[in-house]
C-alpha cells in the first residue's frame, strides 16, 4: 500500500505570472511532471496539502501516488523551490517513475552511534545529509545509515564506508567521487587547556 499520495488537477495557465497567480489566490503550488515516455505535464496541487506530505521526511525518497484529475501515476520528487524567508513550497518538479527502469533520487542520511565518538572525545561533523542513489523502483531506500559506534578521532567517513542497500548505487561512486560524509575530529580546545588558561587568568 502506497501511504504517499497527493491530489493534482491539470494546469491550462501557465508562465510566471500565472503561477503567482496560483499561489497568492488559491494557495496552490505548481509543479512539473516530467519522465516516462509522455510529455512533461504542469499540474497545480494543494500547498496545505504539499507540506502535511512532507511533514514525513520519507516523503522526500519515497514513490508518491500522484492522482491528476482521476488519473493515478507513481512519481517522485526531483526538486523543490522554497520561498527563501517562510520556506514553504513555491514549486515541485516531480519524475515518473517507471517500473522496471532505474531511477535517480535524493535519500536522506541518518547517523547512528554518534555517542561513542563523542564519548571518546570527539566531536562529530554531518558532512553532508542526503545522497543521491540511483536504483530500481521497488529498492529505493527511505534513508542510508551511517554507522559512526566504530568511528575514532581523526576518522573521515566516506560513501565507500558506507554500506549500499541491495540494488541501490551511491552516484558519487559510479563517477569516482568518494565523498566525505561525516568526521570526527578533536575539540578545538582541550578541556585540559581550557582549565590551565583560566588557571592563569586568575
Amino acid at each position: 500500500m502506497n501511504d504517499f499520495t497527493l491530489n493534482a488537477e491539470v494546469r491550462s495557465d501557465l508562465g510566471k505570472g500565472a503561477s503567482r497567480r496560483l499561489r497568492r489566490l488559491a494557495s496552490l503550488v505548481p509543479a512539473v511532471v516530467y519522465g516516462g515516455d509522455k510529455a512533461p505535464e504542469s499540474i497545480s496541487m494543494l500547498a496545505k496539502e504539499v507540506a502535511k506530505l512532507l511533514e514525513n521526511e520519507a516523503a522526500y525518497s519515497h514513490i508518491i501516488e500522484l492522482n491528476v484529475g482521476g488519473t493515478k501515476q507513481n512519481v517522485i520528487i526531483k526538486a523543490l523551490q522554497r520561498h527563501p524567508a517562510k520556506g514553504h513550497v513555491m514549486h515541485a518538479d516531480f519524475v515518473r517513475v517507471v517500473a522496471g527502469q532505474k531511477l535517480t533520487a535524493i535519500v536522506p542520511v541518518h547517523f547512528v552511534g554518534e555517542e561513542a565518538p563523542i564519548k571518546k572525545g570527539g566531536e562529530v561533523s554531518h558532512v553532508t545529509s542526503e545522497i543521491e542513489v540511483t536504483c530500481l523502483p521497488k529498492d529505493l531506500p527511505e534513508f542510508i545509515e551511517v554507522d559512526l559506534s566504530k568511528a575514532e578521532i581523526g576518522d573521515i567517513i566516506h560513501m565507500s564506508d558506507l554500506k549500499a542497500p541491495k540494488g541501490v548505487e551511491f552516484v558519487a561512486l559510479a563517477h569516482g567521487d568518494d565523498k566525505a560524509v561525516a568526521n570526527v575530529h578533536a575539540p578545538r580546545v582541550a578541556p585540559e587547556e581550557d582549565a590551565a588558561e583560566e588557571g592563569a587568568a586568575e
